[in-house]
């Protein structure tokens, strides 16, 4: 008896060893498949994620020593906190409050109503049943910022709109959760009362909100402490994977919470740590948010029949068309209600932000994370799947040329000439401030220290005063519309900070409430002058 324990114990411990192996060497070829695609996609000058789905329709699951799946709890509760917070922690804070009410708009009223149009007409068209129509409409109203913004590196676009892609990207993110924890809500228990979603609603961004700035500002304190590079990344790690759970622990909005704690890390967190702690956390993110991307779309192309696929294309057009005519219906109107509280959109941006709107890796993760008591969640998931593939294709790809049609910004070679000059005074404080932590903790000489030193601050008193000398003759020029866009864009970010310390004064009593408003409202009206740089 006891020998027959001992073979079935040795046997199940050597097929467990067994599993890891081939686990070990899936992943293996997968890194392998993902550096090919790389290289090919750089060669052929195609966006990476787009060559990343066809390599996984490409290769079979036969071809992997072992059989692989995303699992729907492994996607919620450890790839969604790394996308979102490695966009929160990149966001410019600075450069989110000049666009905070557009953003605001297009992220909760805009995905609303966009969402309420899609669910109307993929309830007509594919024929599903309202919820499952809800759920699938809610997931398409996210938008995937990595094929837009990687459209933007090839075509100059105004800085402030691809601020608005970026953040409204990242707070939809956000309504979306909350939306879809709504919906299932109403999937178990079959019903929901008009007040139990909005009070649901308000628990969720409240209390997410909370719970994110307090977890962000404990991080903050314990940056200070630490300024090691592996200690932080630790840390930042520990802090949004353990957001989106206590999150979820207290019933509030763990997407929320991790957008805020994110944000509050990348503008507070960086002040207290050395340039090189900072380089290294922002690259070990910008690999996470890769890595995560990458496993998803390649992962989901293997493990989907891509006979599957291409019989659900025309359900996916009809999809795509669903969620555009809900985009267009909710970006046009907005938009022209936004010129009664700041400054409007352009047209040719809006054209932009209706057909940026990509699908990417957050759509297909969110439809595996659905109950399966989902009416029809197989066949969402391949549709949602389909819908990003041809996303990806169309939208993806031509997205570039669109932008270059419209025509939104034309080069100016001053400006690339004060971006150097910029470029030389921020890379040059940068190794100054280091040097001034080198010495202080003992590292260097002090004639060492004063040597290196004087050689940066050579080059920042030359790129000063050149800098200087171009922005005088840009206030002098007024005919120069370019330049004195450029120089609109400075301006705003000092208006912007005179703001923010205004605000605190005021908060801490410092000023009378009714002097510092007076002067904010000054700022306004002087911010709603200058041209969208």
């Amino acid at each position: 008896m006891n020998n027959i324990l001992i073979e079935n114990i040795s046997q199940t411990a050597f097929n467990q060893s067994e599993n890891f192996t081939n686990l070990v060497g899936t992943l293996i070829l997968l890194l392998l498949v993902a550096t090919v695609v790389a290289l090919i996609s750089r060669k052929l000058k195609i966006p990476y994620v787009i060559g990343l789905v066809i390599a996984g329709l490409i290769v079979t699951p036969d071809a992997l020593p072992r059989s692989i799946s995303l699992n729907p709890d492994v996607i919620l509760n450890l790839f969604l906190p790394i996308l979102i917070f490695e966009a929160a922690i990149n966001t410019d804070v600075s450069r989110l409050r000049d666009t905070v009410k557009p953003i605001a708009l297009l992220a909760g009223p805009g995905v609303l109503v966009s969402a309420g149009i899609t669910t109307f007409l993929l309830k007509n068209f594919l024929d599903l049943p309202w919820i499952t129509a809800s759920a699938m409409s809610v997931i398409l109203t996210v938008t995937d910022t990595v094929s837009v913004i990687a459209a933007f590196k090839n075509v100059s676009v105004p800085s402030r709109l691809a601020n608005i892609v970026e953040n409204e990207s990242l707070f939809n993110d956000g309504v979306a959760l909350v939306l879809i924890n709504i919906i299932v809500t109403i999937l178990v228990q079959g019903s929901f009362s008009a007040q139990e979603a909005l009070s649901q609603t308000l628990v969720a961004f409240v209390g997410g909100g909370v719970l994110g700035l307090g977890l962000g500002y404990l991080c903050v304190g314990l940056f200070a402490q630490l300024d090691d590079s592996l200690s932080s990344i630790l840390l930042t790690v520990a802090v949004s994977l353990g957001t989106f759970q206590i999150g979820q622990m207290l019933g509030v909005s763990s997407a929320i919470s991790v957008v805020v704690a994110g944000l509050v890390i990348g503008h507070l967190g960086f002040r207290n740590t050395s340039a090189t702690t900072k380089v290294t956390l922002l690259n070990f993110w910008e690999y996470a948010g890769f890595g995560v991307n990458t496993f998803i779309f390649l992962v989901l192309g293997i493990t989907i029949n891509p006979v599957a696929v291409l019989q659900t294309f025309p359900f996916a057009i009809l999809a795509i068309f669903s969620y555009q005519i809900g985009r267009i219906f909710s970006i046009y109107p907005l938009s022209y209600l936004l010129r009664w509280c700041d400054r409007p959109l352009p047209y040719r941006w809006q054209h932009v932000l209706i057909w940026g709107n990509v699908k990417g890796s957050l759509s297909m993760a969110l439809a595996i994370s659905l109950p399966s008591s989902l009416p029809f969640k197989d066949q969402v998931v391949t549709i949602v799947f389909s819908t990003v593939l041809l996303s990806l294709l169309g939208q993806g790809l031509s997205l570039s040329w669109f932008v270059k049609k419209l025509k939104l910004s034309s080069p100016s070679i001053v400006k690339q000439k004060i971006e150097k000059l910029q470029l030389n005074l921020i890379a040059s404080k940068a190794a100054q401030k280091e040097l001034n932590s080198l010495f202080e903790s003992g590292s260097l000489s002090k004639s060492l220290y004063e040597e290196i030193f004087s050689r940066y601050q050579a080059k920042v008193a030359t790129s000063e005063k050149q800098l200087r000398e171009y922005y005088n003759q840009r206030i002098l020029d007024q005919e120069d519309t370019n330049e004195n866009n450029y120089l609109d864009g400075l301006l705003r970010r000092l208006y912007l900070a005179e703001k923010s310390a205004l605000s605190d004064a005021i908060r801490k009593s410092i000023l009378d409430d009714e002097i510092g408003q007076s002067y904010i409202q000054e700022l306004d009206e002087k911010l709603l002058s200058l041209k969208d740089d």
